[in-house]
């Protein structure tokens, strides 16, 4: 079965979030299974000069942006035995960064149309475009107003699948004239609440409807978690399924990552205790026996951050240490440089996002803590469990699908239900419990580097759901 995959983003080449991770590691597991995955993304100025270097040049075409006809060039790579399709338009895509730009509406309704008119000069014919986010949410639509009956487009299936509903691509009414090109007549296929709505359009017009953890699936049909698309998603909840992302088994591995002091693995845990020191160290905390808590996270509200300030005193005055790495919204940055000010053999911070010191963070921290509001799959609580650190998280979204509390059988982990600042604490304090207790500690890390979160499985229930629909 041949699939083209279409991100805004992608490892190795352009990364600022968990779609860059899945579209790096899904169509190379798809491939092993016998498949022909490729994945689509724009040629961005940000990539490394020596990705660029092994990139070839294959062609350029014009496309249509309502009046207007782009250029688009098209440069091709193969990374993991994936080939990857790169589309460049200087204008829209040599820039500062990936997002947040006044054009990104248009950027992303130039790189939608310009992923279907790559297929007139490829010699590449999918059975599958599966769309990501609201980036490439313009792919069903455009497939099923203008490509649908065209030569050479038939038998083409389209899967839209999401991975933050919070991100919905919402412009104004204007827009579908004067930049996406589509007839006025089409304006309720379009329109949600009064505004052009990218991810609503997807959902009405994409064959199936997919998202990043059985879950979050169901919880974004609630008002709670939807951010208004419940009211869509529960007309087409007929098309809507849940498939849990994998990590990369191969970049997160304690037993060969240079990135740690000393390498370990199940049948040789002694280099965690080496990791731990040595971030200790470096985080100038050095000394104690006490546990230490990871946090590695882009500080933003529906992270949890509110309930960690809540009672972060009362986790240090039960014998924590913490090891905070991430950056974001300025509230949260000031409270965890003050608790580092105050507590500096307590509180490690480094404010930005250092890929290697994540790493250290997994390995040499006893537990890692997600208190998240909302969490559509999450991938750090199964890299912590990867690296035999345990997770303490709330039971939504992701979270609940692979994080199990420690009182059950097979747990895994620590987990709350409420969004409570004290149940938080208390999960806390039950893991501390477990870890004074050094043989109940020992069998839970044996239990989590025992987790396999790799790609396989859920790379078999993609290929279930292409094939359902195919």
């Amino acid at each position: 079965m041949n699939i083209l995959y279409t991100a805004s983003e992608a490892i190795p080449y352009a990364a600022s979030g968990g779609l860059a991770d899945v579209a790096g590691s899904l169509p190379a597991a798809i491939n092993a299974l016998g498949h022909d995955c490729r994945v689509v993304m724009p040629y961005y100025s940000q990539i490394r000069q020596e990705l660029k270097d092994q990139l070839s040049y294959v062609t350029n075409f014009t496309v249509p942006v309502a009046w207007r006809n782009q250029y688009c060039g098209v440069f091709t790579g193969v990374v993991n035995g994936v080939t990857y399709y790169l589309l460049d338009n200087e204008y829209y895509f040599q820039r500062n960064g990936l997002y947040g730009f006044y054009d990104d509406a248009e950027r992303f309704i130039f790189f939608s149309r310009a992923i279907l008119e790559l297929l007139h000069y490829i010699d590449f014919h999918p059975d599958i475009i599966n769309a990501n986010d609201w980036q490439t949410a313009l792919v069903p639509v455009y497939f099923d107003i203008f490509y649908r009956y065209q030569q050479g487009y038939e038998d083409i299936k389209t899967v839209f699948t999401i991975h933050n509903i919070q991100y919905q691509g919402q412009y104004g009414l204007e827009l579908i004239n004067d930049i996406m090109g589509i007839p006025l007549y089409h304006t309720d296929l379009l329109s949600y609440d009064g505004d052009v709505n990218f991810m609503k359009s997807a959902i009405e017009t994409a064959d199936r409807v997919t998202t990043v953890s059985p879950s979050y699936a169901w919880e974004i049909l609630d008002p709670w978690y939807s951010h208004g698309m419940d009211r869509e998603l529960v007309h087409k909840q007929y098309k809507l399924s849940g498939i849990l992302n994998g990590i990369d088994k191969t970049i997160y591995d304690p037993a060969t990552d240079k990135a740690l002091p000393k390498n370990y693995g199940l049948n040789n845990k002694a280099g965690k205790q080496t990791c731990k020191k040595k971030l200790l160290d470096e985080l100038g905390m050095a000394g104690g026996k006490e546990p230490v808590i990871g946090i590695v996270t882009r500080f933003v509200s529906h992270k949890g951050l509110d309930l960690i300030k809540y009672v972060f005193e009362d986790i240090l005055r039960a014998g924590y240490k913490f090891a905070v790495l991430g950056s974001g919204e300025k509230i949260y940055e000031d409270f965890f440089s003050e608790m580092h000010y105050r507590y500096p053999d307590k509180v490690g911070l480094t404010l930005g996002f250092v890929p290697e010191l994540s790493r250290r963070i997994y390995a040499g921290s006893d537990m890692f803590l997600m208190p998240s509001q909302s969490e559509p799959c999450g991938l750090a609580q199964m890299i912590a469990l990867r690296y035999g650190t345990i997770p303490i998280v709330r039971e939504t979204g992701g979270l609940r699908d692979t994080i199990h509390d420690a009182g059950d059988k097979g747990g895994n982990g620590f987990t709350f239900k409420t969004y409570n600042a004290h149940d938080m604490l208390d999960a806390c304090m039950r893991a501390r419990a477990y870890y004074d207790n050094r043989m109940k500690w020992g069998n839970l890390v044996n239990t989590a580097l025992k987790q396999d979160f790799g790609w396989e499985r859920s790379a078999k229930q993609y290929i279930a759901l292409y094939e359902d629909i195919h």
